[in-house]
């Protein structure tokens, strides 16, 4: 009876801890991405609230389309690309071009650390002084 209650416990704990952890990616607000972009790129408060729109009907899209394709992980693929091509586009239209510039290169630096296998998205920059 000892161990079974033992084995419980442990069973009881190693849930308990996996749903602390997340278990995957943790996606960020559309707020938390446009702030991200307006301390990156210097953004007016005008482009970040326009942004965070474009971000948050980005979030919308994705939502749904990750119910329609029921963990189809190719499926999804295949249609979130063009909506992320779309959103970096919307995006690029509210920039200046200076920092249409600066958005491109942190574009391709993603990318090539999402092909290296570290993917995510970098750490803040440092404050400049």
């Amino acid at each position: 009876m000892k161990k079974i209650l033992m084995v419980c416990c442990f069973l009881i704990s190693m849930v308990s801890l996996s749903k602390a952890q997340g278990g995957g990616r943790m996606q960020r607000s559309p707020a938390d991405q446009a702030k991200q972009l307006q301390t990156t790129l210097s953004l007016t408060d005008d482009q970040t609230a326009k942004i965070t729109a474009i971000y948050t009907a980005q979030a919308a899209k994705r939502d749904s389309l990750m119910k329609a394709a029921n963990g189809d992980r190719e499926a999804m693929r295949g249609k979130m690309m063009p909506m992320m091509m779309a959103t970096n586009d919307k995006i690029k239209a509210v920039l200046t071009d200076d920092q249409k510039k600066a958005f491109e290169k942190m574009q391709a630096e993603r990318m090539q650390r999402m092909q290296q296998g570290g993917g995510g998205t970098p750490p803040p920059p440092p404050s400049q002084k």
